[in-house]
């Protein structure tokens, strides 16, 4: 499934902070998005993912392909690790088989009937993370999805999202992490900011002292 991109215009709080965003994603690929904090990551995915409107140009993906791993682990504290996973396969229509896979891929076998209350924040990023392989869905769209990782945790999933790319699924990745990915390229966004209002799109005043406080 490839996701294409042509002249995209992000906004955030009611200002525009990316416009013109073009790039393909295809089957296979993944795609890292980089640049300073602040410039629209966030925004960006969150845009593609419909949860709010652009401003100009076009997405063409189909919605139901995408599954999205944003700063939030989308878990229910009173479940099981088990339990959460068995809910979102149930979600998204595959079944018991998928939970019990993303379950080992994930090193979570051990931690199964563990309510996520009690999970460590690194448990909780690797049971958030496990949603995507019982999503079945073949383009996962994930911001900073490393965040509370260690690093054995990142090479694993690091692993997850090589073998997503290997059966023909993509990535597009928020990280400043570099996740060893052969596939990956990178884009950057910096030439695709938004000049702010003012003087000569100028970061003074009231809005410069707000610049970078979100990503």
């Amino acid at each position: 499934m490839e996701m294409t991109v042509t002249g995209l215009g992000v906004a955030r709080g009611g200002i525009v902070v990316l416009e013109g965003v073009t790039f393909t994603l295809a089957p296979g690929m993944a795609l890292v998005l980089r640049g300073p904090n602040g410039i629209g990551k966030t925004t960006l995915l969150r845009t593609l993912c419909g949860l709010q409107p652009a401003v100009a140009g076009t997405v063409s993906v189909a919605p139901e392909s995408l599954a999205y791993a944003s700063h939030a682990d989308g878990l229910k504290a009173t479940l099981t690790a088990a339990e959460n996973l068995a809910f979102w396969a149930s979600v998204h229509g595959t079944g018991p088989a998928a939970v019990s896979a993303a379950l080992d891929r994930m090193n979570l076998r051990a931690l199964a009937d563990r309510r996520a209350a009690n999970l460590s924040a690194g448990q909780k990023r690797r049971l958030g993370l496990a949603r995507l392989l019982v999503s079945g869905r073949p383009v996962w769209v994930l911001d900073e999805p490393t965040v509370s990782l260690d690093t054995a945790s990142v090479q694993l999933f690091a692993g997850v999202v090589a073998d997503h790319l290997a059966q023909g699924g993509s990535a597009l990745i928020a990280t400043h992490i570099d996740l060893g990915l052969a596939e990956a390229t990178v884009l950057d966004l910096t030439p695709f900011k938004a000049a702010l209002p003012g003087a000569g799109g100028s970061a003074g005043g009231f809005d410069g002292s707000f610049d970078g406080a979100f990503a």
